[in-house]
């Protein structure tokens, strides 16, 4: 049997019956679940990224056999997709090993002082993490690690520092920042993805409600919000109604 062989067996009969890949915890609000839906669907409906990709919301990000996963609020990976067949565990999760990489992106959207998205917390330190989620995804290599404070809940100096929003890329040396020092803090401030290829942008507006809300979006290289399927649909209805013709009769 050749050295290939053994190691396509060995990758096939990985063992992770041991690792917990749902634990059933909630999201943590109810505009963080909005969040990381407005992050998904329109990446999906817009087709503003090439084929195949996978973006996904609070899944398990298993980058190790032994030890429990990160979960990102929400990950973009390109050049990959889901596989059809969720009965099989290894299937259920982000499983770098059976992706065959990590994700490109990954977004934490904070909603209390207790993430560790920067540095840990007093109650994480008693529990003995030792690692941030930031300097996590630096060891795992994932190349853009964004942060997006809405509540302004860690404002601190070794956090956010006042900005809402600040975007890290990788070097040999580990993170680096890619927005400016003082973060982004101002709706309509975006920074370029160059090698996913889209963009980040604060937007504020409506969104399945009537309050206009502080959100974080996808964006073209001009700064413009990709839409959603909905948004998109509006917009056809507008136009036809101001060509005289009625969108609920076709």
């Amino acid at each position: 049997m050749t050295q290939e062989l053994i190691d396509d067996e060995i990758v096939t009969e990985l063992d992770i019956s041991h690792l917990v890949i749902e634990d059933d915890t909630p999201v943590d609000n109810f505009q963080s679940e909005v969040q990381q839906r407005l992050l998904v669907e329109p990446l999906y409906s817009s087709k503003a990224l090439p084929s195949p990709f996978l973006a996904a919301a609070n899944v398990g990000l298993f980058y190790k056999l032994k030890g429990e996963p990160i979960v990102p609020d929400v990950m973009l990976s390109l050049g990959v997709q889901r596989a059809d067949d969720f009965s099989q565990r290894r299937n259920r999760s982000y499983f770098v090993w059976e992706f065959g990489k990590v994700p490109e992106v990954c977004i934490e959207i904070v909603s209390n002082a207790e993430g560790d998205e920067l540095i840990l917390s007093p109650k994480s330190r008693q529990k003995g993490k030792t690692a941030a989620k930031k300097e996590i995804y630096a060891q795992i290599g994932v190349r853009y690690y964004v942060v997006f404070d809405p509540l302004q809940q860690i404002q601190g100096e070794d956090e956010m520092n006042s900005a809402l929003l600040r975007v890290w890329s990788i070097s040999p040396e580990g993170y680096t920042e890619l927005t400016p020092p003082s973060g982004i803090t101002t709706p309509g401030e975006s920074v370029w993805l160059n090698s996913v290829g889209i963009g980040l942008t604060l937007w504020e507006g409506q969104f399945e409600e009537e309050i206009p809300r502080l959100w974080l979006r996808w964006c073209d290289r001009r700064g413009q919000v990709i839409s959603t399927g909905a948004e998109r649909a509006d917009r056809l209805a507008e136009r036809l109604r101001a060509m005289g013709i009625d969108p609920d009769e076709i």
